[in-house]
């Protein structure tokens, strides 16, 4: 978007671009978002930023009548391969919390020095600054959405004392954590338990099927899942958590709600960027149906189903194992396998109602877990000497990589297809712009949603119509190839009874 596009938005007071950019006034020396209920700035005393980190270094503070931070985040760190979209991940992720700035640009590839010129370049703030904005993003969140202690608030964001915490919040917020706290619009009461309770925000339309597809998939004891919720046991940094998401279409407010059961507080900033991840709740659904809906072979689809997401990872690792273990079979069938593999996996430190175990790590699954898999031994031996790579760290991947990036490192592995790589990279990195052409339920899919037999003819097989959002073209051909293969289960009706007669009829006389 050119600057007056821009300034289009912030006078429409358009929610769609909020996460997406920021609007900073020179008058005010404050920064907002795009849908500030403010009087419009004058074009001249406007500048605007991609980043709210790149707003606090050129001295501007967060506006306290929008709250500029508690909006979604930006897209474009998924539509984005680039050196700054991998860095954006990996510090959503906590990279530079748990490994510093060298850590994070030995992964990407390039010195410290490199990669802060690029980032300052690119996005207008260098990792520190853009890390310590995700910081006072995280304790912003906590602050205005539950009672946890300030102190502790405050190493949970990631920052390394009390102090430091303070200072940023006063910079960033110009105001105190206490004062931040009271602008909170529902205060919640205080439970008998250690649980926390946060409001997860996101873009309008959401579609709920997100939910659907992690549910006929969740494998019992690690996960559970209905058309509503979702929960699940998994491993962090620091040790394992445990979360549930709900959603309540009916809800005033947010109706999508996150508690979360368990987690060490060193891992909660990565926790809360993964579940955001997993129900791609930073989309921008908006724009990707307007595209989709140009394909006449899909608009019919989205009118249904407005505000698709993509599902996403928790572990990468995991996501890999499932996904070579799923491939050219049945969803029922790999959820029968993995069940199996999941014995493997030790017992959660965290139990909960049927939340009991975790999945198993790639050094279990390489020394005793491929054992409990069943079916072709060349499947077994792929996913064994997989999980070897894993282990020993010879095969590293995740958030940080791109498509060619997970295909220089997967495709080489025995048992890893095009397939393979594409659908891990739907699921770890968001890639928006995958097709898995050879996939059996993208073409019936296909099949299912033919609108005229001139579709074949006139419009790309592949679905290039809609790039970059060609992912989430899979998502809704996978979802009309379920409907369809449901619709063909369903028994058919008995023929239609003629009425009983409860008066005696008068007999026909016969004819002569």
């Amino acid at each position: 978007m050119d600057f007056w596009q821009r300034y289009r938005a912030i006078d429409a007071r358009d929610t769609r671009f909020d996460g997406q950019f920021y609007t900073a006034v020179r008058t005010t020396g404050i920064y907002c978002r795009p849908s500030c209920p403010a009087r419009t700035p004058k074009a001249d005393n406007v500048t605007f930023y991609e980043t709210s980190a790149a707003a606090h270094d050129a001295g501007y503070r967060a506006c306290k009548r929008c709250l500029p931070e508690a909006v979604p985040g930006t897209p474009a760190w998924n539509v984005r391969s680039d050196i700054a979209g991998r860095a954006m991940r990996l510090i959503n992720d906590g990279v530079i919390n748990r490994d510093g700035v060298e850590g994070l640009a030995a992964r990407l590839g390039y010195s410290s020095r490199q990669l802060n010129r690029i980032l300052s370049h690119e996005l207008g703030a260098g990792p520190l600054s853009l890390a310590r904005a995700s910081r006072a993003q995280t304790a912003r969140t906590l602050l205005v959405s539950t009672a946890m202690k300030v102190s502790d608030i405050a190493f949970a964001a990631g920052f390394s004392s009390v102090r430091q915490f303070n200072e940023t919040i006063g910079e960033v917020f110009a105001m105190t954590p206490s004062a931040l706290r009271a602008t909170a619009r529902h205060h919640r009461s205080p439970a008998a338990t250690t649980a926390l309770t946060l409001n997860l925000p996101y873009r309008e339309p959401f579609d709920p099927g997100v939910f659907d597809f992690l549910a006929v998939r969740a494998i019992p004891g690690i996960e559970e899942g209905t058309s509503t919720s979702y929960a699940r046991t998994l491993r962090l940094t620091h040790g394992d958590a445990r979360f549930r998401v709900d959603y309540d279409a009916g809800a005033a407010g947010r109706p999508l709600v996150l508690t979360i059961g368990a987690v060490d507080l060193r891992d909660l900033a990565a926790l809360l960027s993964r579940v955001r991840r997993l129900l791609d709740l930073d989309a921008d659904p908006v724009a990707i149906d307007a595209a989709l809906a140009a394909d006449p072979r899909l608009a019919a689809a989205v009118a249904r189903t407005p505000g698709m997401r993509m599902p996403g990872a928790v572990d990468p690792q995991e996501l890999l194992i499932r996904a070579m273990i799923g491939q050219q079979i049945t969803v029922a069938a790999a959820r029968t396998a993995l069940v199996q593999l999941s014995a493997a996996g030790s017992a959660s430190l965290v139990p909960d109602d049927g939340l009991h175990r975790l999945f198993p790590t790639a050094a279990e699954i390489a020394g005793t877990g491929f054992e409990l898999l069943r079916g072709p031994q060349r499947r077994i031996d792929a996913v064994r000497r997989a999980a070897a790579a894993m282990a020993s760290g010879d095969l590293d991947f995740g958030y940080g990589d791109d498509v060619r990036g997970l295909e220089a490192k997967l495709l080489p592995l025995a048992g890893v297809g095009p397939w393979t790589v594409g659908y891990v990279a739907m699921r770890v990195i968001g890639a928006p712009d995958v097709f898995l052409a050879n996939d059996a339920a993208v073409r019936n899919g296909i099949r299912s949603l033919a609108q005229s037999p001139d579709d074949a003819t006139t419009l790309a097989p592949d679905f290039r119509e809609v790039s970059p959002w060609r992912s989430y073209a899979t998502m809704h051909l996978w979802r009309a190839a379920a409907a369809a293969q449901a619709a063909a289960r369903k028994p058919s009706l008995p023929p239609r009874q003629a009425p009983t007669q409860n008066h005696k009829q008068t007999p026909k006389k016969a004819k002569p």
